[in-house]
């Protein structure tokens, strides 16, 4: 498999690097094919996409849908979306709405622990309030001394039972999935191997997924380690999803893997881009 990235994200969300600078960045690895996924919003599609044609790269609409099921946050990824189809937009813009709010109290939560000015500090980090998030409030956390990597902080801030963290009702599965697939796109569930989930409850989420339309699930991930891919690469297997590949890129130095570089599927393994093809994006 050459160079195959299909979940990074830039500065229009959560990234350090504008659309340009991370396919520039993509590109010294010279992938194949390439899709930018910023969380709830499609704003740095065309810029990444413009990038891709300069370096000769393949290139696919992509946006990673926030979603609450149950009572766990989950992300679904769309591949080959239209960003300007009116459900999709929509969805989005009113999973966007929510940020502003949520970000206030974690930056209140934070102060009660002792920890000052965290909604002012997130911000400044944050090209576009509506998408500030808790990677906002890390890099702030890492910036004032607070604690000294990224990784630390989530252990201990910003996650359930720890200060920062601030419940949310994100969408639906089953409006994610059906914002994807009216955009003409593929859903597939991203880094299942993060989620807090034991064998029963990640059987559960599956289900629910195909049921609702979802067709992917992602087995290579910056996220997942050599026994979580194989272990994803049987699920598909089994349930009958193509697999996806991604890196999960969000900043230099901020751990996972390098955007542009994904590991090889297992060989049981249906990729999801080949069924993709008419919605790629080739360079001229």
């Amino acid at each position: 498999m050459a160079g195959i990235d299909l979940h990074f994200h830039s500065r229009i969300s959560d990234g350090a690097l504008t659309p340009t600078e991370v396919v520039d960045r993509a590109a010294l690895r010279e992938p194949s094919l390439l899709a930018l996924t910023d969380h709830d919003c499609t704003g740095g599609l065309a810029e990444a996409a413009a990038a891709a044609a300069r370096h000769g790269i393949s290139f696919l609409n992509g946006v990673e849908v926030s979603v609450t099921w149950g009572r766990h946050t989950v992300h679904i990824v769309g591949l080959g979306v239209d960003p300007d189809h009116a459900a999709l937009a929509s969805g989005l813009k009113g999973i966007r709405d929510g940020r502003l709010e949520r970000a206030r109290k974690m930056g209140d939560s934070l102060a009660a622990a002792g920890i000052e000015g965290c909604f002012e500090g997130a911000m400044r980090w944050c090209d576009n309030p509506e998408m500030i998030s808790r990677t906002h409030f890390a890099r702030h956390l890492v910036d004032c001394g607070a604690v000294k990597d990224v990784r630390t902080v989530f252990r201990k801030f910003l996650t359930p039972g720890k200060p920062g963290f601030v419940e949310h009702e994100w969408a639906s599965l089953e409006d994610a999935v059906g914002w994807i697939v009216a955009a003409g796109g593929m859903a597939v569930i991203a880094h299942p191997g993060r989620y807090d989930m034991g064998r029963t409850l990640i059987e559960r989420l599956i289900l629910d997924f195909k049921a609702a339309g979802g067709q992917g699930v992602e087995v290579a991930s910056g996220s997942h380690s050599l026994d979580d891919m194989h272990k994803f690469a049987l699920h598909a297997d089994r349930h009958e999803l193509f697999a996806s590949s991604g890196s999960d890129f969000h900043a230099p130095g901020e751990g996972g893997r390098d955007v542009g570089y994904t590991e090889d599927l297992p060989p049981i393994c249906k990729p999801i881009w080949r069924e993709l093809e008419a919605r790629t994006i080739r360079p001229a």
